[in-house]
Parts: C-alpha cells; sequence; structure tokens
C-alpha cells in the first residue's frame, strides 16, 4: 500500500507540474502588443493641405484674401497628391485616412467659407453668415457621406461635387474679383448665391468624374506630354481666370450631364 501511494503522490506531482509548463508556454507565447506607428510620406502632404487651408483663414482675417485664394489652391494640389503618393508606395493607412478627412475639412469647409465671408458676405450680415454656413454644413455632409460609401461606391465618379473642386469654386472668385480691383462689397449678392450652390452641391446626387482612373505610371505618347506642357502655359497666363473657368465649367457638368441623361430619357 505505501509503495502504491508514493506512485500514486509522484503521478499527481508530475500532472501538476505538467500543468504549470503548459501555462507558462502559453504566457510566453501569448504576441507582445506592438507599437504602431504611422506613415510619415503621404502624412506629410496631408499636413502641408491642412498648414496652408489654416494659413487662408489667417491671411483672410489681415485682408489678404488674394493671398488666401493660392493658398486654398495649394492644398488641393497637396491634397490631390497625398492619396496618390500612399497609393504608390503601399502606405495607405486608416489613420491616413481619417486624417486626411478631417484636413480637408479644415481646407476645402471651413477655409473657403471664412474666407468668402471675410471678403464680401459679412456685409449682408445674418443672410451672409448663413449662406456660409451652407457651405460649411455642406463640405461636413459631403465627407461624411464619402467615408460610409468609400467601400461601396464607383470609384470612377463621385457622387456630389467634390469638396475641393467646391473649395476652388469659391477661392477661383474671390481671386479673379480681387484681381480685376472689385471689392467684396461689389460682388456680395453674387457671392451670396455662388457660395451656398457650391454647398449644395457637394452633398447632391449628381455624378462628377473623378479621374482615379488615371495610370500615371503607364507610358504616353509624346503628344500627350506636350499637351500637359501647354496646359501648364495657358494657366499661367492668368491663372486665376483660368482656373476659376476650368473648376466652374467642372461644377456645372454634373447638373448638365444630369439634365442631358433625363432628357434623353424622355425622349426615349
Amino acid at each position: 500500500m505505501n509503495d502504491q501511494d508514493n506512485k500514486t503522490a509522484e503521478l499527481k506531482e508530475d500532472i501538476q507540474e505538467g500543468t504549470t509548463n503548459t501555462n507558462n508556454c502559453d504566457v510566453d507565447t501569448d504576441p507582445k502588443p506592438r507599437n504602431k506607428g504611422i506613415y510619415l510620406l503621404p502624412n506629410l502632404f496631408t499636413t502641408g493641405a491642412l498648414f496652408f487651408g489654416f494659413y487662408a483663414v489667417v491671411a483672410s482675417m489681415n485682408g489678404l484674401f488674394a493671398n488666401a485664394s493660392i493658398a486654398i489652391f495649394i492644398a488641393m494640389i497637396l491634397d490631390g497628391l497625398d492619396g496618390r503618393v500612399a497609393r504608390l508606395t503601399n502606405t495607405q493607412s486608416d489613420f491616413g485616412a481619417e486624417y486626411d478627412s478631417l484636413a480637408d475639412m479644415v481646407s476645402f469647409g471651413v477655409a473657403p467659407a471664412l474666407v468668402a465671408f471675410s471678403w464680401a458676405l459679412q456685409d449682408l450680415g445674418k443672410l451672409g453668415w448663413v449662406a456660409a454656413f451652407i457651405y460649411v454644413a455642406g463640405a461636413a455632409l459631403r465627407l461624411a457621406r464619402f467615408n460610409t460609401q468609400i467601400d461601396t461606391a464607383d470609384k470612377n465618379y463621385f457622387t456630389g461635387l467634390a469638396s475641393p473642386a467646391a473649395a476652388a469654386m469659391v477661392a477661383g472668385t474671390v481671386w479673379a474679383f480681387s484681381e480685376m480691383g472689385a471689392t467684396g462689397e461689389d460682388v456680395a449678392w453674387i457671392m451670396a448665391l455662388l457660395v451656398p450652390f457650391a454647398g449644395l452641391l457637394m452633398v447632391s446626387n449628381f455624378q462628377y468624374h473623378s479621374f482615379k482612373g488615371l495610370d500615371l505610371k503607364g507610358k504616353v505618347p509624346f503628344v500627350a506630354m506636350l499637351a500637359v506642357v501647354m496646359a501648364f502655359v495657358v494657366v499661367s497666363m492668368d491663372p486665376a481666370k483660368v482656373l476659376l473657368c476650368i473648376f466652374m465649367g467642372y461644377a456645372l457638368s454634373g447638373p448638365a450631364v444630369s439634365g442631358m441623361k433625363y432628357w434623353k430619357g424622355r425622349k426615349s
């Protein structure tokens, strides 16, 4: 009996030691939490866009409306580059997407509205700040809708006018009229119509081409490169008026195409 009791006790000890070792192995093999960083390169472009959007607000407060408008266009260029750089370098991240959306709200939502308000709309009293608020609300709703539909929407088209294009409409108008010597008071009623109109286009269901299908890595004919050079030449001749015409045409393309489709549908 004593030998049997000793064997039973040794067996229990072996079982306990095996269980302890197993638990230790489980603890050791648990993955340790990693310190997640962020990709620097694409977020540098986003930060640059945010900086120029903020500068536009400060410049408009100091009466430098042409500089404020130019800053918004620079923010547009940087905003267009951050996404493409992220895709080309395979550095997309959820952080970058959220950061880009917040920067867009400042640069293309708040900044254009405040520039327009400081330049022209404040002379209209309540009507002026209501017009500016409609634009800001439209930009916020446009970005929220884009973020919720990003996985299901057609990549080749935007639903509603993109906020950078809407900002270009407003900033281009301020820039062009400022260069012509017009004051905000002279065109206050034009801005009172244009600013909320841009805000409503952002939340509309009009389809706009996104140009995301352009292949920048592939080879192109020599004529295409010549066309790019000529485009730079045309823009440099009178940047304010040329850019305003380009983005006004783009903004009106959505309602125009939808109207044509509706008219053809009624005829058929």
